[in-house]
């Protein structure tokens, strides 16, 4: 399930107990992404603080399934199964539409978005394609197109923050050699209107 020793929540204790106890849900699941954090329980800390604030918070303009749907495209991207498998599930929930669901996943895998998506989501995907395999080419006029669609540049911010989470998410998953075996898809801190809750479950909107 991954390449350094996961500590699970029999054997956490202290801080990496409380940690857990935030996340688990009611069946007292906690994901392997989250699990291979237990050598160094500070930087779970530091993984779920990011991640709540920048994917579920009530802050947030952007309609979650979009921001769902852009961490999907970044794991495809990235070729990462783990990231791409649980998103994509939980895309799924917010969609609650299985030919909506199916014709996304088809467009995003073979990149023909065009009748699928709006012209705004396209400028979204079209930023993100380049900040995740061209970061270093990425100009003011990334951005501006981003503008022209009518973000603002809060939402513009969203955006780039998502992005820059998933590309953090698969890196840690890919480099460690951590694996879905024994996970539950799409669970998450979906409780957008309490920053503090972590505790992970299917979805919502």
């Amino acid at each position: 399930m991954s390449w350094i020793k996961k500590i699970g929540y029999e054997k956490s204790a202290g801080k990496l107990r409380r940690l857990y106890d935030r996340i688990k849900g009611k069946d007292g699941h906690i994901d392997n992404i989250l699990t291979v954090h237990g050598q160094r329980p500070h930087t779970l800390e530091g993984h779920m603080t990011l991640y709540k604030n920048v994917l579920h918070h009530f802050g947030n303009k952007t309609p979650k399934w979009v921001l769902e749907m852009l961490g999907v495209y970044v794991s495809l991207l990235n070729h990462c199964q783990y990231c791409t498998a649980h998103h994509f599930e939980g895309l799924k929930v917010l969609l609650d539409d299985d030919e909506q669901a199916a014709a996304i996943w088809n467009a995003l895998k073979s990149g023909e978005v065009e009748g699928v998506f709006n012209g705004k989501e396209i400028a979204l995907l079209r930023y993100t394609e380049k900040l995740t395999l061209r970061p270093g080419s990425m100009e003011e006029s990334d951005v501006l197109a981003l503008k022209e669609q009518g973000l603002s540049e809060g939402e513009v911010l969203e955006i780039n923050q998502v992005v820059s989470y998933f590309a953090y998410a698969n890196r840690t998953v890919q480099g460690l050699g951590v694996s879905t075996e024994g996970d539950i898809l799409g669970l998450s801190p979906s409780d957008a209107d309490d920053p503090s809750n972590w505790h992970h479950e299917k979805a919502r909107t």
